[in-house]
């Protein structure tokens, strides 16, 4: 069974502006791809687990958010960690959408994952709350805020991978 590093999108890989659907706008949080590097070298592989309701809100289409999920991975890519998946949520209910765990079980499901021995990292407490019904075994909540403090807290982080 494979360990995961689960990674919620807006607010953890990237800073939320609200509903960032565009290439130009998608800025990554100081220190995640240092974190992505340090699972990654430890064992772990990581798939992204967000929700996307400005899909079914009409502010962006499926079509925008896959082709900012592409950048994504070609970032990551570029890191030396791909990611091994992204699951997402369109709609605004469900049992997909976080806080409930639907995501995370259909990765457990496909990838055969040992989630008490994984780790999930999120910026809103409905992120830690879908984990934890999952079974994953470490969750982290990060602030939102970007520059120093996201730093030091994702620094710490990387200390508590195994």
């Amino acid at each position: 069974m494979r360990k995961v590093l689960f990674l919620d999108r807006d607010g953890t890989i990237n800073i939320d502006y609200g509903y960032v659907y565009k290439i130009e706008d998608f800025i990554l949080v100081d220190g995640i791809l240092e974190l992505a590097k340090a699972a990654k070298q430890k064992g772990y592989d990581i798939i992204v687990i967000t929700n996307q309701s400005g899909i079914e809100r009409g502010y962006y289409s499926e079509s925008d958010f896959k082709k900012l999920t592409e950048h994504m991975r070609e970032l990551f890519e570029q890191n030396g960690t791909p990611l091994l998946d992204v699951f997402y949520c369109p709609s605004l209910s469900g049992n997909d959408r976080k806080p409930n765990p639907g995501m995370f079980l259909k990765a457990k499901e496909k990838y055969q994952i040992d989630m008490e021995n994984s780790f999930s990292v999120g910026d809103k407490m409905s992120d830690i709350e879908a984990a934890y019904k999952a079974g994953v075994g470490h969750n982290y909540l990060l602030s939102s805020a970007t520059g120093e403090n996201t730093i030091r807290k994702i620094t710490d982080l990387i200390a508590f991978l195994k």
